[in-house]
């Protein structure tokens, strides 16, 4: 492959990439908690490519997996079935609620899933209205765009998809007051990421889920982000004991290899049949090796006590940081989903954060959101709240 300097990469991505990001750095390389930029400079990552990379940079299981299937056999639509995606949506259910599931390749798609899901389920009644949350966010697509309740991300993109309406997060007499004659499911976030890291209150969803069993509605989590280990548990929902009619996953599912899906309650399998719903990409044998090797990997290497060992260990830390410095309004999250909530802009310390070898993501505004590997160890969480800490200080917070 020809080496090319950053600058030349740079120039190339200006003239031929569509600017819908503003990227910072060329990063080129990366091994568990740590990434190296085109200059050779190593970074902790704590934003692990929006929670998607939750074992780590190149994880030796998931590399392992993509090379041999990779070797072996990439692709076959759905028109055949291959010999891995049926084990992984076995894997999926058995460490689940126990449905069937439908593979797609991103968030969005799989969102696009349940919402379709609810429609289709709800057409014979006259039901398709979905309540979502405010601060919500749910993919990019001009339906998951009208899911989301967030008006920045819709703006330009407008007339909205019909069908939603947001009520207020963790006010179930919002949610009671947005139920029409038409509504045919409730579409919630265990933790909103995009929207401040705010974990759901347990009574909410609690609430959520009685109600939907009294007015014979769907209830259905979106788990994009939260899901995969990322609350120290596999599924966001088993930190609440709520379980879903259906929720969705992606991000973390391959570890970085692009994989989307949906569960089902096994009541509700039959809603789609051949034909009403399809993805070309969706479940390849080389995604789902990917995935199955992460799910092993979850459990032959205790990921998820890490992660809430690890989870505590940050928002004691974090917690002390708070402490010293007057500009952290809050610290919240559920294991290693972590908001630092400040008074005003996290962009210069963010940049701060960086100058000091610490990546970390914004949730907005106001919040730094910390999304470090589920296999980070307790030196590295030591030296991120270390470096944030530097980077408060020379902001002068």
């Amino acid at each position: 492959m020809e080496t090319v300097s950053e600058a030349e990469l740079r120039q190339v991505a200006e003239e031929y990439v569509l600017k819908t990001y503003a990227p910072s750095l060329v990063l080129v390389r990366g091994r568990g908690s740590w990434v190296w930029d085109a200059g050779g400079r190593r970074y902790l990552d704590f934003g692990t490519g929006i929670s998607v990379c939750n074992l780590g940079h190149c994880h030796p299981r998931v590399t392992r997996a993509i090379r041999q299937q990779a070797t072996r056999l990439m692709h076959v639509s759905n028109l055949f079935l291959n010999e891995h995606q049926p084990r992984l949506a076995k894997l999926i259910a058995d460490n689940s609620f126990g449905g069937k599931v439908f593979f797609a390749n991103s968030g969005a798609e799989a969102n696009e899933g349940l919402i379709k899901l609810a429609r289709r389920w709800g057409a014979e009644k006259g039901k398709y209205h979905i309540i979502t949350m405010e601060g919500s966010f749910h993919g990019r697509t001009l339906a998951t765009l009208a899911a989301t309740g967030q008006t920045k991300y819709r703006k330009g993109f407008q007339p909205d998809v019909v069908g939603f309406s947001h009520a207020a997060y963790n006010d179930l007499e919002a949610v009671k007051a947005a139920i029409r004659p038409e509504t045919a499911a409730i579409l919630v976030e265990p933790v909103q990421g995009e929207g401040g890291v705010r974990p759901a209150e347990p009574e909410f969803l609690r609430g959520l889920r009685a109600l939907c069993d009294a007015q014979g509605l769907l209830l259905m989590f979106d788990e994009v982000q939260c899901g995969m280990g990322r609350t120290g548990h596999l599924f966001a929902y088993q930190s609440y004991g709520v379980t879903p009619d259906a929720m969705s996953m992606a991000k973390a599912l391959g570890n970085g290899f692009p994989i989307g899906a949906f569960e089902v309650q096994r009541q509700f399998a039959d809603v789609f049949q051949p034909g009403t719903h399809a993805s070309t990409f969706g479940g390849t044998p080389l995604a789902c090796a990917a995935a199955i090797a992460v799910l092993e990997t979850f459990a032959a290497e205790n990921v998820l006590e890490n992660c809430r060992s690890s989870g505590a260990l940050l928002m004691r830390r974090l917690g002390e940081l708070r402490d010293r410095h007057a500009t952290v309004r809050d610290v919240r999250g559920l294991g290693l989903m972590v908001g630092v909530e400040l008074q005003d802009s996290v962009a210069p310390v963010m940049a701060a954060a960086r100058e000091r070898g610490l990546l970390v993501l914004n949730a907005g505004d106001t919040v730094l959101r910390l999304l470090p590997p589920l296999t980070v160890k307790p030196r590295e969480v030591e030296l991120a709240v270390r470096r944030l800490d530097q980077a408060l200080t020379a902001c002068g917070k």
